[in-house]
């Protein structure tokens, strides 16, 4: 490159001098240029095929000519390659303008006219929406001026990866004036180099033709890096497929995709549009958006037939939706990367969508490195960023094994500051991540695990509470109907009274068989019951309310001290054990032979607790089982037992690269300590005289 195109962003940001003239806040600045951006993109582009076809083949018939170019599939515009008016040519004349900037937009081939959104149809996609910014600067006064400011800039001396490179350095500078959207990452330049360099880390030069699919490409940045870099490196053929739902980014990318030898850009919503699912893809690329809800679309993903998703995650994070997409497509020999935030490393209890979704790319050993980037490396995001690294055929050596590699100091600050950004790794930090992966060994950042050392048993069980000597109330035993000898569930009484103490005094409830209603204040027996008697007795508290239950042979109560049921019989208190009060109230309709009416009944139960305890697994059956056997003996005091078993799978940097704060030894802090005293007694003596 003899002139570094470069120089020339500092000409396309003098443009906004006139939007910041006309009012227009700064976060809008990137609606106001896009188009004129593209416009200019496509311009040189055309004119520079153009100058490329005439050498080839001369313009003698100039029908001839045209008809060459067009099926050259570039894109078209008549005023500019059958006239050979640009843009610069047009703003030499003010008084004309209106009329030849029209005819040079509608000149344009149908495809550009859609995606410049020259054609106010009766779509909703206004994709880049060139007329209506038009009409809007127009309105403003300062249309001409603006044309005028971007068609001095040429761009025709330089070839389509030149003009991608100011490309990427304008939408970057974009994304972080504007990146108001949740979720929206643009991915920077030494993100995307390091991406290409773990990837180019393993993949051969043998000639192969090459896929490359990014599912969430907004204007192509990341997908056409990386396509660059692989072909700085490797002679093999590529093919590009991306797809992306801002109306702009896409137009951009889709612009942008013409003018590379194979490329294949689609508008719309990856998740329900699913436009390329019939294909798989060798290398795919994405920093899909992180934090945003997906309830949007959440009908058509819990419809999806293409057998994507084995599990959803939380309605209010997509990430691990994109995620499950990517691999659906990604062929059995094929590698990803992925960027993400932190929440999909250990967001969700075991068998909740996310940790299923984990378990499912681990169970498949599908995970070969997790990678933490530093924070503040992103234009909107101060976050710590995670690139997961997935290989549908890891080498014999890495089968079952994952790398985590703590990149998070590996930076250099930046002299200034691009939005959050404040740190970018250099082309040494990259090497070192790099060189980590390929050899796949434990060092001071990173370490090596088995795949397994993810899992998790989430044991439920169910606790028997006990009092204060350790007993439990015991329940009567019965034969079901097996024949087996079971546990009754609870021991029914048969109560005279029940009576309830509470701040406003004692009340008696000895009306258990309840008939009659107040018929200025319910409409029917059940009525009273589901607005009085029902809320009343589940209001009622064994505990708070000293509540004691008197039946024809003995009187119940709970001990809050000794957590015991009392039962009392001819002034003997007996002590069962730890247990529940339990009062019901149901409702009987009525039935032949007796009228309706509320039954209130009174059972002692078991105190049970529903718990659950985190225990390391192991793949093997007979072991895993010792384990969670093991542990439970270890640390569970109380009589419980098993319930179901989930396993789940969580990834956390902070437990596996911990350094606890190192202590300072007793001697120092007492001789600091006596510095201070010294200092002091010093002080107060100067302040005495």
């Amino acid at each position: 490159m003899s002139i570094n195109i470069l120089k020339y962003e500092s000409d396309v940001w003098r443009t906004a001098d006139l939007l910041i003239g006309a009012g227009i806040k700064q976060s809008d600045f990137p609606k106001y240029m896009m188009p004129y951006f593209a416009l200019l993109m496509v311009e040189s582009r055309l004119i520079r095929e153009s100058q490329r076809l005439e050498e080839e083949i001369g313009k003698g018939n100039i029908d001839d000519f045209v008809e060459m170019f067009q099926l050259e599939g570039l894109g078209y515009n008549d005023y500019l390659i059958r006239k050979g008016k640009s843009l610069k040519d047009i703003c030499k004349n003010d008084k004309a303008f209106d009329i030849d900037f029209h005819a040079y937009l509608k000149s344009f081939d149908p495809e550009t006219k859609y995606l410049l959104g020259v054609d106010k149809g009766t779509e909703e996609e206004k994709f880049l929406d060139i007329s209506g910014i038009s009409g809007q600067l127009k309105k403003k006064r300062i249309l001409f001026e603006t044309v005028k400011a971007w068609s001095e800039i040429d761009l025709t001396p330089f070839n389509n990866s030149e003009i991608t490179t100011l490309e990427e350095h304008i939408k970057r500078k974009w994304a972080d004036i504007s990146a108001e959207t949740a979720g929206e990452q643009y991915t920077p330049d030494d993100i995307i180099s390091l991406i290409s360099e773990l990837i180019t880390s393993k993949i051969e030069d043998n000639g192969k033709f090459l896929t490359l699919y990014d599912p969430t490409c907004g204007g192509g940045n990341l997908l056409f890096g990386v396509e660059d870099k692989i072909k700085e490196k490797f002679k093999r053929p590529t093919k590009t497929f991306g797809e992306d739902w801002s109306d702009s980014l896409y137009a951009l990318a889709k612009i942008e995709s013409r003018f590379r030898a194979d490329s294949e850009i689609k508008y719309g919503n990856t998740l329900t549009n699913i436009s390329f699912i019939e294909k798989r893809f060798d290398i795919v690329v994405a920093n899909p958006p992180y934090g945003v809800d997906w309830k949007g679309y959440q009908k058509d993903i819990q419809n999806d037939t293409t057998e994507r998703f084995v599990a959803l995650p939380s309605i209010s994070d997509g990430q691990f939706l994109f995620t499950q997409h990517i691999l659906y497509h990604l062929t059995n020999d094929g590698l990803s990367v992925v960027v993400h935030n932190g929440s999909t490393l250990f967001s969700g209890d075991a068998g909740s969508g996310e940790s299923t979704i984990r378990k499912h790319f681990f169970d498949n050993d599908w995970v070969e490195a997790i990678i933490q980037m530093p924070t503040d490396e992103f234009f909107n995001t101060g976050i710590y960023t995670y690139l997961w690294v997935f290989n549908k055929n890891k080498p014999a050596d890495r089968k079952d094994k994952v790398i985590l590699i703590n990149a998070s100091e590996l930076f250099e600050p930046l002299k200034k500051s691009k939005g959050k950004k404040r740190k970018q790794m250099n082309p040494d930090n990259r090497a070192a991540i790099v060189k980590a992966f390929t050899e796949f060994q434990d060092n001071e950042f990173c370490k090596v695990f088995d795949k397994w050392h993810f899992y998790y048993n989430r044991q439920s069980i169910m606790l028997t509470n006990v009092d204060v000597n350790g007993k439990f109330l015991e329940m009567p035993m019965k034969e079901n109907r097996a024949g087996e000898t079971v546990e009754e569930k609870s021991i029914k009484l048969d109560p005279v009274k029940i009576i309830v103490k509470d701040d406003s005094g004692t009340s008696t409830i000895d009306n258990f068989e309840i008939t009659d209603f107040d018929k200025t204040k319910y409409t029917s027996l059940e009525a009273r019951f589901n607005e009085e008697v029902k809320l009343n007795i589940a209001a009622l508290d064994y505990k708070e309310q000293q509540l004691k239950v008197v039946t024809k042979k003995a009187t119940y109560w709970y001990d809050e001290v000794k957590e015991t049921i009392i039962e009392e019989v001819g002034g003997k208190q007996t002590e069962l054990g730890c247990g529940k009060i339990v009062i019901k109230a149901a409702y009987k309709k009525a039935t032949k032979s007796k009228k309706a009416y509320i039954a209130i009944t009174v059972e002692l139960t078991k105190d049970l607790q529903k718990d659950y305890e985190i225990i390391p697994y192991s793949p093997d059956e007979t072991k895993n089982h010792q384990w969670i056997s093991d542990f439970m003996a270890k640390y569970v005091t109380r009589p419980f037992e098993y319930l179901e078993n989930v396993i789940g799978v969580e990834v956390n940097f902070n437990k596996v690269f911990y350094t606890p704060l190192k202590l300072r030894e007793v001697t120092t802090i007492n001789t600091d300590l006596e510095v201070l005293e010294n200092e002091l007694s010093t002080l107060e003596n100067e302040l005495s005289f």
